[in-house]
């Protein structure tokens, strides 16, 4: 498969990126060159090798929900750079 210069532009258009002469014939080379060597993937044997998703096998390891109690509400507020009352006081968003 090879990348054409108008095909170039056509992403560099969807980017609304201008590129030079240069660049375009820079980039096609470039992307022509990756999709060569990713071609040698073709090349391999799978036979008899395990589709994987990750490159690592890791399962969730996630710990059982346990109810305990909270912080008492002072000890929390206190931990406020600002408060008012028994509320957080934060900057407007909007």
């Amino acid at each position: 498969m090879k990348i054409t210069e108008r095909e170039v532009d056509y992403v560099a258009r969807l980017a609304r990126l201008k590129l030079s002469d240069r660049e375009r014939e820079l980039f096609t080379g470039q992307l022509n060159a990756i999709l060569e060597y990713m071609e040698k993937l073709n090349e391999l044997d799978t036979e008899g090798v395990e589709p994987t998703y990750h490159v690592v096998h890791h399962t969730n390891a996630f710990r059982e929900d346990q109810v305990r109690e909270s912080s008492p509400r002072e000890e929390i507020m206190e931990n406020a750079p600002q408060r008012e009352g028994d509320f957080f006081k934060v900057p407007r968003v909007i």
